[in-house]
Protein backbone atom coordinates (compact mmCIF):
# COMPACT_ATOMS: atom_id res chain seq x y z
CA UNK A 1 0.00 0.00 0.00
CA UNK A 2 2.62 2.45 0.95
CA UNK A 3 4.28 1.72 -2.90
CA UNK A 4 1.23 3.20 -4.17
CA UNK A 5 1.50 6.14 -2.20
CA UNK A 6 4.59 6.88 -3.02
CA UNK A 7 3.52 6.50 -6.82
CA UNK A 8 0.84 8.32 -6.29
CA UNK A 9 2.86 11.58 -4.84
CA UNK A 10 4.24 12.37 -8.52
CA UNK A 11 0.96 13.51 -9.41
CA UNK A 12 2.19 16.27 -7.23
CA UNK A 13 3.43 18.48 -9.92
CA UNK A 14 5.90 19.92 -7.32
CA UNK A 15 6.81 16.63 -6.09
CA UNK A 16 7.81 15.60 -9.30
CA UNK A 17 9.80 18.24 -9.89
CA UNK A 18 11.91 17.49 -6.75
CA UNK A 19 11.78 14.06 -7.81
CA UNK A 20 13.86 14.95 -10.75
CA UNK A 21 16.66 16.55 -8.90
CA UNK A 22 17.16 13.48 -6.36
CA UNK A 23 17.06 11.66 -9.67
CA UNK A 24 19.90 13.60 -11.89
CA UNK A 25 21.91 13.60 -8.15
CA UNK A 26 21.88 9.83 -7.40
CA UNK A 27 22.33 9.06 -11.01
CA UNK A 28 25.17 10.68 -11.34
CA UNK A 29 26.95 9.72 -8.06
CA UNK A 30 26.14 5.87 -8.88
CA UNK A 31 27.53 6.46 -12.59
CA UNK A 32 30.87 7.94 -11.01
CA UNK A 33 31.62 5.40 -8.19
CA UNK A 34 32.02 2.69 -10.99
CA UNK A 35 33.79 5.18 -13.06
CA UNK A 36 36.49 5.69 -9.90
CA UNK A 37 36.74 1.37 -9.84
CA UNK A 38 38.16 1.64 -13.67
CA UNK A 39 40.15 5.02 -12.85
CA UNK A 40 41.84 3.01 -10.15
CA UNK A 41 42.57 -0.04 -12.55
CA UNK A 42 43.60 2.21 -15.36
CA UNK A 43 45.90 4.23 -13.25
CA UNK A 44 47.51 1.30 -10.87
CA UNK A 45 46.61 3.91 -7.44
CA UNK A 46 47.16 3.22 -4.32
CA UNK A 47 44.94 3.26 -1.43
CA UNK A 48 45.55 6.15 -0.05
CA UNK A 49 45.12 8.02 -3.32
CA UNK A 50 41.61 6.24 -3.85
CA UNK A 51 40.64 7.12 -0.31
CA UNK A 52 41.32 11.17 -1.38
CA UNK A 53 38.69 10.42 -4.06
CA UNK A 54 36.26 9.96 -1.61
CA UNK A 55 38.14 13.11 0.79
CA UNK A 56 38.09 15.20 -1.79
CA UNK A 57 34.44 15.07 -2.35
CA UNK A 58 33.84 15.60 0.85
CA UNK A 59 36.39 18.26 1.97
CA UNK A 60 34.47 20.68 -0.21
CA UNK A 61 31.30 19.95 1.30
CA UNK A 62 32.58 20.58 4.69
CA UNK A 63 32.93 23.94 4.22
CA UNK A 64 30.25 25.01 2.50
CA UNK A 65 27.49 22.95 4.33
CA UNK A 66 26.57 25.48 7.07
CA UNK A 67 26.69 28.78 4.91
CA UNK A 68 24.79 27.13 2.07
CA UNK A 69 22.21 26.15 4.34
CA UNK A 70 21.53 29.45 5.96
CA UNK A 71 21.51 30.83 2.15
CA UNK A 72 18.87 28.19 1.68
CA UNK A 73 17.01 29.26 5.02
CA UNK A 74 16.96 33.12 4.01
CA UNK A 75 16.89 32.77 0.09
CA UNK A 76 15.43 31.05 -3.09
CA UNK A 77 15.44 27.60 -2.35
CA UNK A 78 14.63 27.03 -6.05
CA UNK A 79 17.49 29.36 -7.79
CA UNK A 80 19.84 27.32 -5.42
CA UNK A 81 18.64 24.26 -7.37
CA UNK A 82 18.96 25.43 -10.50
CA UNK A 83 22.43 26.45 -9.93
CA UNK A 84 23.11 23.41 -8.42
CA UNK A 85 22.27 21.43 -12.05
CA UNK A 86 24.10 23.91 -13.78
CA UNK A 87 27.51 23.28 -11.43
CA UNK A 88 26.51 19.20 -12.18
CA UNK A 89 26.68 19.52 -15.80
CA UNK A 90 30.18 21.45 -15.36
CA UNK A 91 31.40 18.55 -13.42
CA UNK A 92 30.43 16.06 -16.30
CA UNK A 93 32.12 18.08 -18.83
CA UNK A 94 35.24 17.96 -16.90
CA UNK A 95 34.73 14.39 -16.46
CA UNK A 96 35.41 13.82 -20.06
CA UNK A 97 39.12 14.95 -20.01
CA UNK A 98 40.26 13.18 -16.93
CA UNK A 99 44.26 12.46 -17.61
CA UNK A 100 45.39 11.24 -14.54
CA UNK A 101 44.26 10.33 -10.28
CA UNK A 102 44.96 14.56 -10.07
CA UNK A 103 42.23 15.39 -12.59
CA UNK A 104 40.27 12.88 -10.49
CA UNK A 105 40.68 14.47 -6.98
CA UNK A 106 39.74 18.08 -8.65
CA UNK A 107 36.84 17.04 -10.35
CA UNK A 108 35.29 14.86 -7.52
CA UNK A 109 35.81 18.65 -5.47
CA UNK A 110 33.20 20.10 -7.99
CA UNK A 111 31.23 17.06 -8.21
CA UNK A 112 31.34 18.18 -3.97
CA UNK A 113 30.20 21.37 -4.33
CA UNK A 114 27.00 20.43 -6.77
CA UNK A 115 25.92 17.45 -5.05
CA UNK A 116 25.89 19.19 -2.03
CA UNK A 117 23.51 22.42 -3.07
CA UNK A 118 21.04 19.78 -4.72
CA UNK A 119 20.78 17.36 -1.36
CA UNK A 120 20.67 20.20 1.12
CA UNK A 121 18.60 22.42 -1.16
CA UNK A 122 16.30 19.58 -1.98
CA UNK A 123 15.54 17.84 1.21
CA UNK A 124 14.30 20.73 2.89
CA UNK A 125 12.20 22.29 0.55
CA UNK A 126 10.68 18.48 0.25
CA UNK A 127 10.13 18.76 4.00
CA UNK A 128 9.18 22.46 4.14
CA UNK A 129 6.48 21.59 1.60
CA UNK A 130 5.16 18.52 2.66
CA UNK A 131 2.11 18.18 4.55
CA UNK A 132 2.38 17.60 8.38
CA UNK A 133 0.88 14.14 9.13
CA UNK A 134 2.41 12.48 5.99
CA UNK A 135 6.12 14.18 5.95
CA UNK A 136 7.67 10.76 6.55
CA UNK A 137 5.98 9.56 3.35
CA UNK A 138 7.17 12.27 1.57
CA UNK A 139 10.97 11.96 2.86
CA UNK A 140 10.85 8.11 2.37
CA UNK A 141 9.32 8.34 -1.27
CA UNK A 142 11.84 11.30 -2.25
CA UNK A 143 14.65 8.58 -1.13
CA UNK A 144 12.79 5.84 -3.09
CA UNK A 145 13.04 8.14 -6.47
CA UNK A 146 16.83 8.70 -5.54
CA UNK A 147 17.25 5.26 -5.00
CA UNK A 148 15.97 4.50 -7.92
CA UNK A 149 17.60 7.07 -10.23
CA UNK A 150 20.99 5.34 -8.32
CA UNK A 151 20.07 1.45 -9.24
CA UNK A 152 19.46 2.91 -12.68
CA UNK A 153 22.89 4.39 -12.48
CA UNK A 154 24.62 1.26 -11.65
CA UNK A 155 22.72 -0.54 -14.42
CA UNK A 156 22.76 2.05 -17.32
CA UNK A 157 26.09 3.96 -15.89
CA UNK A 158 27.32 0.37 -15.42
CA UNK A 159 26.44 -1.07 -18.89
CA UNK A 160 27.36 2.39 -20.58
CA UNK A 161 31.04 2.52 -19.32
CA UNK A 162 31.67 -1.09 -19.67
CA UNK A 163 30.46 -0.55 -23.70
CA UNK A 164 31.48 2.69 -24.36
CA UNK A 165 34.18 4.39 -22.32
CA UNK A 166 33.75 6.95 -20.16
CA UNK A 167 32.55 10.08 -22.44
CA UNK A 168 29.01 8.70 -23.26
CA UNK A 169 27.54 8.18 -19.77
CA UNK A 170 29.15 11.75 -18.75
CA UNK A 171 27.28 13.05 -22.16
CA UNK A 172 23.90 10.88 -20.78
CA UNK A 173 23.79 12.16 -17.17
CA UNK A 174 24.36 16.13 -18.52
CA UNK A 175 21.35 15.59 -20.84
CA UNK A 176 19.34 14.15 -18.02
CA UNK A 177 20.37 17.12 -15.56
CA UNK A 178 19.51 19.65 -17.84
CA UNK A 179 16.08 17.99 -18.27
CA UNK A 180 15.57 17.95 -14.25
CA UNK A 181 16.64 21.74 -14.32
CA UNK A 182 13.60 22.65 -16.80
CA UNK A 183 11.32 20.72 -14.70
CA UNK A 184 12.29 22.71 -11.25
CA UNK A 185 12.06 25.83 -13.29
CA UNK A 186 8.71 24.76 -14.85
CA UNK A 187 6.75 23.09 -11.80
CA UNK A 188 8.42 24.03 -8.32
CA UNK A 189 6.74 27.20 -6.88
CA UNK A 190 8.94 30.17 -6.27
CA UNK A 191 10.40 30.70 -2.96
CA UNK A 192 8.91 27.76 -1.84
CA UNK A 193 9.96 27.65 1.56
CA UNK A 194 9.53 31.17 2.41
CA UNK A 195 11.98 34.15 3.67
CA UNK A 196 11.47 34.47 7.12
CA UNK A 197 11.67 37.59 8.94
CA UNK A 198 15.63 38.64 9.03
CA UNK A 199 15.14 39.84 12.47
CA UNK A 200 14.48 36.18 13.23
CA UNK A 201 17.45 34.74 11.62
CA UNK A 202 21.09 35.10 13.30
CA UNK A 203 23.77 32.69 11.24
CA UNK A 204 25.66 30.90 14.20
CA UNK A 205 22.78 31.27 16.97
CA UNK A 206 20.12 29.47 15.16
CA UNK A 207 22.94 26.73 15.17
CA UNK A 208 23.65 26.77 18.62
CA UNK A 209 19.91 26.58 19.15
CA UNK A 210 19.94 23.33 17.58
CA UNK A 211 22.55 22.13 18.86
CA UNK A 212 20.76 22.51 22.45
CA UNK A 213 17.98 20.42 21.26
CA UNK A 214 19.79 16.25 22.65
CA UNK A 215 18.03 14.54 19.82
CA UNK A 216 19.83 16.53 17.07
CA UNK A 217 22.89 16.27 19.36
CA UNK A 218 22.57 12.67 19.76
CA UNK A 219 21.80 11.82 15.76
CA UNK A 220 25.31 14.42 15.04
CA UNK A 221 27.48 12.41 16.93
CA UNK A 222 26.47 9.11 15.64
CA UNK A 223 26.98 10.36 12.26
CA UNK A 224 30.59 11.70 12.64
CA UNK A 225 31.51 7.86 13.65
CA UNK A 226 28.93 6.32 11.28
CA UNK A 227 30.08 7.97 8.20
CA UNK A 228 33.53 6.85 8.61
CA UNK A 229 32.46 3.49 8.16
CA UNK A 230 29.69 3.39 5.54
CA UNK A 231 31.93 6.11 3.35
CA UNK A 232 34.75 3.21 3.03
CA UNK A 233 32.34 1.28 2.03
CA UNK A 234 30.77 3.37 -0.50
CA UNK A 235 33.94 4.01 -1.90
CA UNK A 236 35.48 0.79 -1.53
CA UNK A 237 33.73 -1.95 -2.63
CA UNK A 238 33.50 -1.23 -6.38
CA UNK A 239 36.99 -0.80 -6.11
CA UNK A 240 37.70 -4.40 -4.24
CA UNK A 241 35.93 -5.45 -6.54
CA UNK A 242 37.38 -4.69 -9.84
CA UNK A 243 40.96 -4.73 -8.70
CA UNK A 244 41.10 -8.12 -6.44
CA UNK A 245 38.61 -9.76 -8.79
CA UNK A 246 38.94 -8.67 -11.91
CA UNK A 247 35.00 -7.49 -12.22
CA UNK A 248 33.84 -5.48 -15.60
CA UNK A 249 32.41 -2.15 -14.72
CA UNK A 250 28.53 -3.78 -15.67
CA UNK A 251 29.14 -6.58 -13.10
CA UNK A 252 29.66 -4.48 -10.45
CA UNK A 253 26.83 -2.67 -11.58
CA UNK A 254 25.08 -5.59 -11.28
CA UNK A 255 26.45 -6.01 -6.81
CA UNK A 256 25.45 -2.49 -6.62
CA UNK A 257 21.80 -2.49 -7.92
CA UNK A 258 20.70 -5.06 -5.07
CA UNK A 259 21.45 -3.52 -2.41
CA UNK A 260 19.84 -0.04 -3.89
CA UNK A 261 16.54 -2.27 -5.32
CA UNK A 262 16.34 -2.98 -2.07
CA UNK A 263 16.53 0.09 -0.51
CA UNK A 264 14.24 1.33 -2.97
CA UNK A 265 11.47 -0.81 -2.70
CA UNK A 266 11.27 -0.45 1.25
CA UNK A 267 11.99 3.33 1.89
CA UNK A 268 8.25 4.60 0.82
CA UNK A 269 6.75 2.04 3.56
CA UNK A 270 9.31 2.29 6.39
CA UNK A 271 8.39 5.68 6.07
CA UNK A 272 4.88 5.67 6.20
CA UNK A 273 5.69 3.27 9.43
CA UNK A 274 7.85 6.26 11.12
CA UNK A 275 4.78 8.24 10.75
CA UNK A 276 2.25 6.01 12.44
CA UNK A 277 4.60 4.07 15.35
CA UNK A 278 6.49 7.34 16.16
CA UNK A 279 9.91 6.51 18.27
CA UNK A 280 11.84 6.75 15.07
CA UNK A 281 14.97 7.01 16.94
CA UNK A 282 14.86 3.25 16.79
CA UNK A 283 14.80 2.90 13.39
CA UNK A 284 17.94 5.02 13.14
CA UNK A 285 19.42 2.39 15.33
CA UNK A 286 18.11 -0.44 14.33
CA UNK A 287 19.39 0.11 10.68
CA UNK A 288 22.76 0.93 11.57
CA UNK A 289 23.41 -2.14 13.11
CA UNK A 290 22.02 -4.31 10.54
CA UNK A 291 24.48 -1.90 8.17
CA UNK A 292 27.43 -2.81 10.73
CA UNK A 293 26.38 -6.41 9.76
CA UNK A 294 26.42 -6.29 6.32
CA UNK A 295 30.04 -4.09 6.31
CA UNK A 296 31.18 -7.34 8.25
CA UNK A 297 30.44 -9.50 5.80
CA UNK A 298 32.09 -7.89 2.18
CA UNK A 299 35.42 -9.53 3.31
CA UNK A 300 34.02 -12.62 3.12
CA UNK A 301 33.98 -12.65 -0.95
CA UNK A 302 37.94 -13.54 -0.99
CA UNK A 303 36.99 -16.88 1.13
CA UNK A 304 33.71 -17.98 -0.81
CA UNK A 305 34.98 -16.80 -4.15
CA UNK A 306 37.15 -20.75 -4.20
CA UNK A 307 33.88 -22.27 -2.76
CA UNK A 308 31.41 -21.73 -5.77
CA UNK A 309 32.54 -22.92 -9.68
CA UNK A 310 32.05 -19.67 -11.50
CA UNK A 311 28.85 -19.24 -14.23
CA UNK A 312 29.57 -17.99 -17.04
CA UNK A 313 26.77 -15.41 -18.29
CA UNK A 314 26.57 -14.05 -21.62
CA UNK A 315 24.65 -10.45 -21.77
CA UNK A 316 24.93 -7.40 -25.16
CA UNK A 317 27.64 -9.50 -26.77
CA UNK A 318 29.85 -10.50 -24.11
CA UNK A 319 30.94 -12.95 -21.02
CA UNK A 320 30.57 -12.37 -17.73
CA UNK A 321 31.59 -14.79 -15.01
CA UNK A 322 30.09 -14.85 -11.60
CA UNK A 323 31.41 -16.60 -8.52
CA UNK A 324 31.56 -16.80 -5.30
CA UNK A 325 32.75 -13.24 -4.81
CA UNK A 326 29.93 -12.00 -6.85
CA UNK A 327 27.51 -14.05 -4.69
CA UNK A 328 28.95 -12.36 -1.20
CA UNK A 329 29.50 -8.97 -2.33
CA UNK A 330 25.69 -9.22 -3.97
CA UNK A 331 24.19 -10.15 -0.71
CA UNK A 332 26.45 -7.82 1.73
CA UNK A 333 25.45 -4.76 -0.96
CA UNK A 334 21.86 -6.06 -0.30
CA UNK A 335 21.71 -5.71 3.32
CA UNK A 336 23.43 -2.85 3.70
CA UNK A 337 20.22 -1.55 1.07
CA UNK A 338 17.95 -3.05 3.94
CA UNK A 339 19.70 -1.58 6.32
CA UNK A 340 19.31 2.00 5.12
CA UNK A 341 16.18 1.78 4.05
CA UNK A 342 15.29 1.30 7.68
CA UNK A 343 17.60 4.13 9.07
CA UNK A 344 17.26 6.89 6.14
CA UNK A 345 13.76 8.07 6.72
CA UNK A 346 13.57 8.25 10.14
CA UNK A 347 16.79 10.03 10.24
CA UNK A 348 15.96 12.63 8.16
CA UNK A 349 12.13 13.13 9.67
CA UNK A 350 13.97 13.56 12.94
CA UNK A 351 16.01 16.39 11.63
CA UNK A 352 13.29 17.86 9.79
CA UNK A 353 11.43 17.74 13.14
CA UNK A 354 14.17 19.01 15.18
CA UNK A 355 14.49 22.05 12.58
CA UNK A 356 10.84 22.99 12.96
CA UNK A 357 11.52 24.06 16.28
CA UNK A 358 13.11 27.01 14.99
CA UNK A 359 12.40 27.65 11.30
CA UNK A 360 15.69 26.12 10.71
CA UNK A 361 15.02 23.33 8.59
CA UNK A 362 18.09 23.61 5.73
CA UNK A 363 20.40 24.72 8.67
CA UNK A 364 19.01 21.40 11.01
CA UNK A 365 19.97 19.51 7.43
CA UNK A 366 23.26 21.36 6.86
CA UNK A 367 24.67 19.79 10.53
CA UNK A 368 23.43 16.44 9.34
CA UNK A 369 25.40 16.96 6.14
CA UNK A 370 28.24 18.47 8.22
CA UNK A 371 28.54 15.75 10.76
CA UNK A 372 28.89 13.62 7.66
CA UNK A 373 31.38 14.85 6.21
CA UNK A 374 33.95 15.02 8.79
CA UNK A 375 33.78 11.38 8.50
CA UNK A 376 33.87 11.02 4.87
CA UNK A 377 36.72 13.20 4.27
CA UNK A 378 39.17 11.27 7.05
CA UNK A 379 37.37 7.71 6.50
CA UNK A 380 38.54 6.78 3.27
CA UNK A 381 41.77 7.87 3.92
CA UNK A 382 42.36 6.32 7.01
CA UNK A 383 40.40 3.12 5.56
CA UNK A 384 42.99 3.37 2.56
CA UNK A 385 46.09 3.51 4.69
CA UNK A 386 44.59 0.49 6.50
CA UNK A 387 44.31 -1.37 3.06
CA UNK A 388 47.88 -0.28 2.12
CA UNK A 389 49.10 -1.27 5.30
CA UNK A 390 47.72 -4.63 6.35
CA UNK A 391 44.78 -6.19 4.03
CA UNK A 392 41.74 -4.70 1.70
CA UNK A 393 39.82 -6.83 3.92
CA UNK A 394 41.11 -5.28 7.52
CA UNK A 395 40.41 -1.93 5.99
CA UNK A 396 36.20 -3.16 5.73
CA UNK A 397 36.49 -4.79 9.13
CA UNK A 398 37.30 -1.23 10.37
CA UNK A 399 35.00 -0.08 8.77
CA UNK A 400 32.51 -2.31 10.43
CA UNK A 401 34.20 -1.39 14.05
CA UNK A 402 33.20 2.04 13.71
CA UNK A 403 29.57 1.45 12.71
CA UNK A 404 29.59 -0.63 15.62
CA UNK A 405 30.98 1.66 18.00
CA UNK A 406 28.50 4.98 16.51
CA UNK A 407 25.14 2.41 16.76
CA UNK A 408 26.00 1.75 20.56
CA UNK A 409 26.78 5.19 21.42
CA UNK A 410 23.27 6.23 19.48
CA UNK A 411 21.17 3.61 21.38
CA UNK A 412 22.42 5.29 24.55
CA UNK A 413 22.39 9.06 24.11
CA UNK A 414 19.18 8.46 21.52
CA UNK A 415 16.80 6.71 24.49
CA UNK A 416 18.11 9.71 27.13
CA UNK A 417 17.22 12.23 24.47
CA UNK A 418 13.91 10.73 23.90
CA UNK A 419 13.28 10.60 27.35
CA UNK A 420 13.89 14.00 28.21
CA UNK A 421 11.69 15.90 25.18
CA UNK A 422 9.45 18.07 25.73
CA UNK A 423 6.74 19.07 23.46
CA UNK A 424 8.17 22.30 22.50
CA UNK A 425 11.68 20.23 21.63
CA UNK A 426 9.47 17.16 19.79
CA UNK A 427 7.08 18.69 17.01
CA UNK A 428 6.21 15.03 16.44
CA UNK A 429 4.81 13.57 19.73
CA UNK A 430 2.31 16.19 19.48
CA UNK A 431 0.65 18.76 22.11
Amino acid sequence: MARFESVALLKDREFAALAGTAFARSQAYSTILIALALYADLFGTTGFVEGLWGTAFAVVQLFIVLPLGRQVDTGNAKRWLLAGFLVNVLVFVGFIFVGDAVHVILMRMLQGLGASILWITGVAVVGEISPDESQGLWLGSYNQVASFSSMAGDLVGGYLLFAYGFTVPYLVLSGLTLVSFVLVWAFLRDDPGGTPDPDEVHGLEAFRSLLGLPMLRALVGFRFAFSVGKMAVILFLPIYARTTFGMSAFVIGWILAGGKLTKALAQGFVGNLTDRWGRKHYFVGVGALLYGLGTAAIPLAGVVEGWLTPVEVSVFGGTQQLGGAFLTLFVAYSILGVADSIRLPASMSLFVDEGEAYDSVASAMSLRSISWKVGQVTGPVLVGVTMDLLTVESGFLLAAAFIAVATTGFFFQSRRAHAARTPVEDPTLGN
